[in-house]
């Protein structure tokens, strides 16, 4: 993927950064061609810039106990948009909550231990005041998936 606005150099360090973030300046320096504070003065402007959001890891829910992967698309009221939204992020199951287009409707990923998991979460949905109607599916297998946007 191509981002305006930043050099190659830049776009090096993203992508190496990526792949494992627990590379230290040095490191990524050498990769680079840069020394270890050349590296860490653009990875300050690229923080500062906010183009580099947050640091984190990644972690693979099936080895962590979460067993069911579900997405469910809530329709809402309007007016309950905001309210059932933060209801829905509340939650410790959930890890995405969006708002989509067209009607008034969130789309919601939740990882589950197990299907009684998924179970007593379908039943709380049903008790939050201006949600309309639940669809969901649930994961059969991953062919791709990024937690932020890749380089």
């Amino acid at each position: 993927m191509q981002l305006k606005n930043l050099d190659d150099t830049d776009r090096q360090i993203l992508k190496h950064l990526s792949e494992n973030g627990r590379l230290s300046n040095a490191d990524l320096g050498r990769l680079v061609n840069l020394t270890r504070a050349a590296v860490r003065e653009r990875i300050n402007r690229l923080i500062d810039n906010e183009i580099i959001d947050r640091f984190t890891i990644v972690v693979n829910p099936l080895k962590a106990g979460k067993m069911l992967s579900m997405y469910f698309t809530v329709e809402v009221d309007w007016a309950s948009m905001e309210s059932v939204a933060e209801k829905l992020m509340a939650a410790d199951e959930t890890t995405n909550v969006y708002q989509m287009s067209g009607q008034p409707h969130l789309h919601v990923h939740v990882l589950f231990d197990n299907q009684e998991h998924a179970d007593r979460y379908v039943r709380e949905l049903q008790g939050i005041d201006g949600i309309t109607r639940v669809c969901s599916e649930f994961l059969i297998r991953r062919y791709k998936e990024r937690g932020a946007l890749l380089i």
